[in-house]
């Protein structure tokens, strides 16, 4: 359902857009590199304000989220497009088909939805969310207002103004850092990495809970000296950043093999030595999913899948044995 955007100025009787750095200037008629955003008699619209291509009730741990309500569930949505062109995305049939079939589900509807699941919120995730700011923004705040949690899980590719809106009504973001090579991002994934980091200190100031992924990509990023530069990166950030690091597949126009699982654990023991929270993602369980004390080493919580256990925590967030702050949300005051 078309809805005007809130992100745009006239430039030279075309429209530019505002609402990612790529600052697309849209002609009549022409849509942005999202395809999400198009240009009508002078006016810049969003083609799909509520349209929905997916919604599910998923574990929170799948966003990934480990530190945000560990064990909850969370109404998860998304739309279609993107403004990145990741050849290795997993969720291209919606990303990157803006053919996909959707279905109108108006803001209120959304809403109704998550409470009628006794769901902790609803997670705008599946594609990118932040092109679909209009009706995230619309939608959270109904959601905020019935006691509801807003979680967006996103490349963070966004122009300041519309993510400082976002943020207003948003409580937990997971962003994606996908290299920390400049040229790497411009090239594979047709962006800027700056734009990306400015999102990670912007939110990280903001007081949201963030936690960042980074797929490691044969070929791409899969290096020992980019992965400390990342890793220093987050401790210069705050070291107590949840970091996932993800295990490829082949996906949609890339078909390198998977992810070498040496090289994983490589990454994970050092980053773990800096770090205190370093997970391993599309990698079956063991420690390398579970949290632990970083004063006292107490297994706090233990996972499988993506089911979460909680064995040692206690609100608002500390260590039940040796009363350690940790940078975990609880949903509730949980007993030990």
């Amino acid at each position: 359902m078309p809805a005007e955007a809130r992100y745009y100025e006239i430039h030279d009787n075309k429209i530019r857009c505002l609402l990612c750095p790529h600052h697309c200037v849209v002609g009549e008629g022409e849509t942005g590199i999202c395809g999400a955003r198009t240009n009508s008699n002078q006016r810049l619209y969003t083609k799909i304000y509520g349209g929905v291509s997916s919604i599910a009730m998923d574990p929170i741990e799948k966003k990934p989220l480990y530190h945000f309500y560990p064990g909850s569930f969370v109404l998860s949505v998304g739309t279609i497009g993107c403004n990145l062109k990741c050849p290795y995305c997993q969720n291209w049939n919606i990303s990157q088909n803006n053919s996909a079939k959707t279905s109108f589900l108006e803001p209120a509807g959304l809403v109704r939805a998550a409470k009628a699941q006794d769901s902790i919120g609803i997670a705008y995730t599946y594609s990118e969310p932040c092109i679909w700011a209009e009706y995230l923004l619309d939608a959270g705040a109904i959601a905020r207002q019935k006691g509801l949690k807003n979680i967006l899980v996103t490349n963070g590719f966004i122009n300041q103004a519309p993510l400082r809106d976002i943020l207003t009504i948003t409580d937990a973001m997971n962003i994606d850092l996908k290299t920390f090579n400049s040229d790497t991002f411009r090239k594979i994934h047709k962006g800027r990495l700056e734009d990306v980091i400015k999102t990670i200190e912007i939110t990280h100031s903001a007081g949201c809970h963030i936690e960042l992924t980074t797929l490691i990509v044969p070929g791409i990023n899969d290096t020992i000296e980019e992965m400390r530069k990342i890793i220093a990166f987050i401790k210069s950030i705050d070291e107590s950043i949840p970091w996932h690091i993800s295990r490829y597949f082949p996906a949609w126009k890339y078909d390198a093999a998977p992810t070498d699982t040496n090289f994983m654990l490589r990454v994970y023991e050092e980053a773990a030595e800096i770090l205190p929270y370093v997970y391993c993602g599309n990698m079956r369980g063991g420690r390398v999913n579970d949290t632990y004390c970083p004063s006292c080493g107490t297994l706090l919580i233990q996972r499988s899948g993506f089911s979460a256990e909680i064995k040692s925590v206690k609100s608002p967030g500390v260590c039940a044995k040796c009363g350690f702050k940790l940078n975990i949300v609880m949903q509730q005051i949980i007993s030990i």
